[in-house]
């Protein structure tokens, strides 16, 4: 468990250093940008969440995870008010905080994974039913997926929904109930794309790049010459062209664009083997852990970060359609950052926990035999 602590808190440390420099290099193309002064106060305010919570037992969320979830909820509800939400981009996702911007999305990610986890354990040998193991976990989970739905926010909405999949599968759920819930999600979304015109417009435009990136393409496009451009080691540190306003977003969504331009295929592979370390330490961790809280816990967590981040990364080397998620730990956003550093903690938790039992379970075994007599 040392070492699987110790090699996920160095690729997170890895992560959160290239995204500050990264986001350092990003705001030379904008004079008097505060953008990286903001990120590293997240950041510290988001390792001090994470060393808190991991020094605290991550049994007490299940206190708080039915309020929690509430509490999440009803800022989704709050965030679709007219005049309460912000709305940009055509979407209405951020609420103002002390004049910050928060997305309740990144509350209603963490809420869910503590709410489903504390539900299997509880209904544990329910949940291969479909009563209670699907259909009663299905209601809160489609709740959160239908207000962060209409926000509009398909990205979180397909990220939530796999992570709640899998975290279902792993507490029991049978393939035969799980397989048309999933067929009939599967329909309902692409007969919704096939009617929202501006998602159907980037889904052709990915799947034909170059006959719109003039266009819808423009932005995928730009990211995919990025990525060329950098070669093997790239273009040196901030020595990339398309954060001069060639590349939209290239200090957000699109920030592995920028890291491979101007640090190569070197630095983006060095990205993408750190998000695959780290998702192994947190299955490794949930598969030690002490109890079925824990396991469901750090299972749901290690998830959410690992596949964001392959979205992310899918989307950038048109891989996917774009989705519009950030690159954890590395993209711009305050409110995404303390959120993974969060996860963080809870894994680091969950695996300290794990240690603590082995180390009682070890010293009792060594009572139990200095205890027994020796015979000559």
């Amino acid at each position: 468990m040392k070492y699987a602590t110790t090699i996920l808190a160095f690729c997170v440390a890895a992560l959160l250093s290239l995204g500050l420099v990264m986001l350092y290099s990003s705001s030379m193309s904008q004079a008097g940008a505060n953008y990286p002064v903001a990120q590293v106060i997240w950041c510290g305010v988001g390792l001090v969440a994470a060393g808190t919570l991991a020094c605290v037992d991550y049994r007490h969320l299940k206190k708080v995870s039915i309020p929690l979830f509430l509490a999440a909820i009803a800022l989704l509800v709050a965030v679709l008010i007219p005049g309460v939400g912000l709305r940009a981009g055509g979407a209405q996702r951020w609420l103002n905080v002390a004049h910050q911007s928060f997305q309740p999305s990144e509350l209603a990610k963490l809420a869910l994974v503590i709410l489903l986890a504390h539900f299997a354990e509880r209904y544990q040998r329910f949940m291969p039913t479909f009563g209670r193991g699907l259909a009663a976990p299905g209601v809160f989970i489609g709740l959160t997926l239908g207000l962060i739905f209409l926000e509009p926010d398909w990205g979180t909405t397909l990220l939530l929904a796999a992570v709640s999949g899998i975290m279902l599968l792993v507490a029991g759920v049978r393939w035969r109930h799980f397989f048309p819930p999933l067929v009939l999600g599967a329909v309902t979304f692409v007969t919704v794309l096939l009617h929202n015109p501006v998602r159907m417009k980037r889904v052709l435009s990915w799947m034909n790049p170059e006959e719109t990136k003039e266009g819808v393409g423009y932005q995928a496009w730009q990211a995919m010459l990025a990525l060329g451009s950098g070669g093997w080691t790239g273009l040196g540190l901030g020595n990339g062209r398309q954060k001069f306003g060639y590349l939209p977003e290239h200090q957000t969504d699109f920030i592995f664009a920028n890291i491979g331009e101007e640090l190569g295929l070197i630095a983006t592979l060095g990205v993408v083997i750190a998000f695959v370390v780290l998702l192994f330490c947190g299955i490794y961790i949930a598969w030690h852990s002490r109890d079925t809280f824990g396991m469901l816990l750090a299972t749901g967590l290690s998830f959410l970060i690992a596949l964001q981040a392959f979205i992310n990364i899918g989307v950038v080397t048109s891989a996917l359609p774009n989705k519009g998620l950030p690159l954890p730990f590395i993209s711009r956003g305050g409110s995404n950052l303390f959120l993974m550093l969060m996860c963080v903690g809870l894994l680091l938790s969950v695996a300290r926990r794990a240690a603590d039992n082995r180390a009682t379970v070890a010293r009792s075994i060594d009572l139990e035999e200095t205890a027994i007599p020796q015979t000559a």
